[in-house]
């Protein structure tokens, strides 16, 4: 059997579909999920299964091999006891509550959880950190690149000898970068693996390397990544 892995998403009014649905339609709401995560947990084994946040969250998990944290909206800053920049972005709240939940819920079972980008940020703020709200474009590396191609390169990550991200993609990797907020303080528990060149965390751990979050978008580089691999393996070792 191979393992099944839920992956979280977004839930839109349908109004936001504007003119491609009727009016008789526009009270009601969509569920979001970009293909590239499905797809790459396909490609590395695994059984990709698109969640509802409309079942208890202990439920949904106790039929789950694994979980992935997809990326989004900004988690609001009220979760780590912050007011809001003036650029912060679109936030979600009741994605916010359903997320942290599913964390949890996974933490309890003790399956593999790979977060990715706003997954990353909403695993270190569920461990106690803080985010950067905003980062510009010429600060740095220049994280937020809105206008390249999420499938292309900009910068380079370098990971820490022994982390379990190195164990995973090696010493070095070029990743995508689609995110506006960084890491300001690290949760509990959690371990640096990796960093963007101008030191900004990319990568951590939890100590029991059951949990790898990651600021970039595996799952828009080539596939199978081995961010993806990663999660399926250790997913079916827990099957087996």
């Amino acid at each position: 059997m191979r393992p099944l892995i839920g992956i979280s998403g977004r839930r839109w009014p349908t109004s936001r579909l504007g003119e491609y649905l009727p009016p008789a339609m526009a009270d009601l709401a969509f569920d979001l999920h970009f293909a590239d995560y499905g797809r790459s947990v396909a490609l590395a084994g695994g059984v990709p299964v698109e969640l509802t946040r409309d079942a208890d969250v202990h439920e949904i998990m106790a039929h789950l091999d694994g979980l992935v944290l997809s990326g989004g909206a900004d988690v609001a800053p009220s979760h780590y006891d912050a007011t809001a920049h003036e650029q912060l972005g679109e936030i979600e709240p009741d994605r916010d509550e359903w997320e942290f939940a599913l964390y949890d819920a996974a933490r309890a079972k003790g399956v593999p959880v790979l977060a990715i980008c706003r997954g990353f940020q909403l695993v270190n703020i569920a461990h106690g950190g803080t985010l950067n709200q905003h980062v510009e474009l010429d600060e740095g590396v220049g994280h937020p690149q809105w206008e390249i191609d999420g499938r292309k390169t900009t910068h380079t990550v370098s990971c820490r000898s022994k982390s379990l991200i190195s164990n995973v993609v090696g010493p070095s990797l070029e990743v995508n970068s689609l995110h506006h907020q960084t890491l300001a303080t690290l949760g509990d528990g959690l371990v640096v693996g990796a960093a963007a060149p101008d030191g900004v965390i990319e990568s951590f751990a939890t100590s029991d390397e059951s949990v790898l979050a990651v600021q970039w978008h595996p799952e828009l580089l080539p596939a199978p990544d081995p961010t993806f691999v990663w999660l399926v393996k250790s997913a079916a070792e827990l099957v087996d």
